[in-house]
């Protein structure tokens, strides 16, 4: 058999714009398919009469009510109503509907009820095979369509030249996936939503989903404080317009805008019953949570084995280490893993000062950039560094 480069060209690159066909083909609509948590027999988490299936509706609705202003999106929702919806529906709403993004929203719990704070997942790695053949069967329903090959011009999911193509947009939606979920966190601390980071997780919804996805931990109902505040309309509102907003900011990063402006006015804070004077909770946040940041950053930095990099960037293409190559940051190292380019800047083992790095890099533009960190060489997540 004759090795055609120019078949393989043509079948990457469609490869790559099948995730945006829906965008390009449905009256430049952006599609998102938002997903609420659990619901009908399935009640999710439930602490102190919070109900974890009723918060994710009330926050996805809200969510979804916000981008509908928008011409140019498409909102698809897997549940409005108390419904029982099956996992493998979910994903299988997502893919046929050739989706641009899977935004799926829960609740956190814990049987520690002072733990507190926002999460947001993407995909895991370790079950990148998965995704690699859920996302070959899905798109064997092209075949099913009528003038499919004129639909679809000669793509053809059964080719192995394709196939190589499919792969690069895998390794291309988790790079994405990391970009929104970074997007989500920084909006959650704009509305002064404690963030717990961006993590990896071998989630099914999303690892059965195949373009870019993320699943949202809003907060710990288990916590009483916390669960008050997802449990009522202001509260859902703050999360629903932070998680809005960071999708309307991926969307302009990545297709574009029609819209002017898709900077979102800030919901009205919500005031817990409990402790209804705001300087009060203030005052309550820097005793409790602040000082035991800088003690963590001081017994970090004495600890042996642990270093912190800020990643910046991922992708298929290797570059040279060179500031010109990372709009002038120095001290660039690479990292390369499942067959992706990661590149990190900095290096402490002080956790306190790789927030800085962290600030430095976003300041540069890089946006999306986020902390990791290594004990002995091995990847390890923040959580466990600094604890």
């Amino acid at each position: 058999m004759v090795f055609n480069y120019k078949t393989l060209f043509f079948n990457i690159i469609f490869f790559i714009l099948l995730g945006n066909l829906s965008f390009s083909q449905n009256n430049q609509k952006f599609s998102v398919i938002l997903d609420a948590g659990h619901g009908g027999k399935d009640f999710g988490a439930v602490y102190h009469g919070y109900i974890e299936k009723k918060v994710t509706l009330g926050i996805i609705l809200k969510v979804g009510k916000i981008l509908e202003k928008y011409p140019d999106m498409n909102i698809i929702y897997t549940r409005k109503t108390d419904e029982f919806i099956e996992l493998t529906e979910r994903a299988g709403i997502a893919n046929r509907n050739n989706a641009n993004l899977f935004v799926s929203v829960h609740c956190n719990a814990n049987r520690n009820i002072k733990a507190s704070g926002s999460e947001t997942y993407v995909i895991g790695m370790s079950r990148s095979n998965m995704n690699f053949e859920v996302a070959k069967s899905e798109n064997s329903v092209i075949f099913l369509e009528d003038n499919y090959k004129q639909t679809y011009k000669g793509f053809d999911p059964k080719n192995p030249e394709t196939l190589i193509g499919l792969k690069l947009i895998q390794e291309n939606n988790l790079t994405n996936s990391i970009s929104l979920a970074t997007k989500i966190q920084n909006n959650f601390i704009n509305y002064d939503i404690k963030s717990r980071g961006v993590k990896q997780e071998p989630l099914w919804v999303l690892d059965a989903s195949v373009m870019p996805g993320v699943l949202i931990e809003t907060g710990f109902i288990s916590n009483i404080e916390e669960g008050g505040r997802l449990d009522s309309e202001a509260g859902q509102l703050e999360s629903a317009t932070a998680i809005a907003q960071a999708i309307l900011e991926y969307k302009k990063e990545y297709f574009g805008d029609s819209a002017d402006d898709i900077k979102l006015e800030k919901p009205k804070k919500y005031v817990s019953t409990e402790q209804p004077k705001q300087v009060d909770t203030v005052v309550q946040k820097t005793k409790v949570e602040e000082a035991p940041v800088k003690e963590k950053a001081k017994a970090v930095a004495n600890s042996k084995g642990i270093v912190f990099k800020v990643q910046i960037s991922a992708s298929s293409r290797k570059l040279d280490l060179q500031p010109k190559n990372f709009k002038g940051l120095n001290n660039i190292s690479l990292n390369y893993e499942n067959k992706v380019y990661k590149y990190m800047y900095g290096e402490t083992s002080d956790y306190y000062e790789s927030k800085k790095l962290l600030e430095e890099a976003k300041a540069k533009g890089y946006v999306s950039a986020f902390l990791i960190a290594f004990k002995n060489g091995e990847k390890i997540s923040i959580q466990e560094a600094i604890k």
